[in-house]
């Protein structure tokens, strides 16, 4: 199946969709905090971009970066169950990495659920490496995993 989708950066309408996508997908089981309210004031963030992925007026995948002096950390990521695994998440992760080396930014982090060995995998086909194991990362009550990922390195690979 060809996937159809375009990447833009978010408008205030696609903040309720991203939270309910967060509640369901991403801190499910943990309780709810990126509200609709939460992801607007990240859209207001200067040194945060809010990414959408849509298949016409519908929302399929989304992530939010921060973006420091000499690093981005992606918050909060997801791709919709159905749109997974068809290259919805790599063109999401692409573009956030590209938006950085644009900024002149070279190193990306991001957490996953230790549970969570679809993600790991996923971002670890994409270059990113874990580096660190954090108990009780999420609410006290999961387990984390810090990954990262020199964008400079392979950009001088490339």
């Amino acid at each position: 199946m060809i996937e159809s989708y375009d990447i833009r950066l978010a408008a205030v309408s696609d903040a309720r969709r991203i939270a309910e996508m967060s509640k369901n997908l991403i801190e499910l089981g943990l309780g709810w905090s990126w509200t609709e309210e939460r992801v607007i004031r990240n859209m207001r963030d200067k040194d945060t971009n809010v990414v959408v992925a849509c298949d016409g007026a519908h929302l399929i995948g989304f992530g939010i970066t921060k973006y420091r002096i000499n690093e981005a950390h992606i918050v909060l990521f997801a791709v919709e169950k159905s749109r997974q695994r068809n290259g919805v998440g790599t063109a999401l992760i692409k573009w956030i990495e590209k938006t950085a080396l644009v900024a002149g930014i070279g190193i990306v982090y991001l957490e996953a659920r230790l549970r969570n060995s679809a993600a790991r995998e996923f971002y670890r086909a994409l270059g990113y490496k874990e580096f660190l194991v954090e108990p009780r990362r999420y609410r006290g009550v999961e387990t984390g995993v810090r990954l990262g990922k020199d964008l400079w390195e392979d950009a001088v690979a490339s």
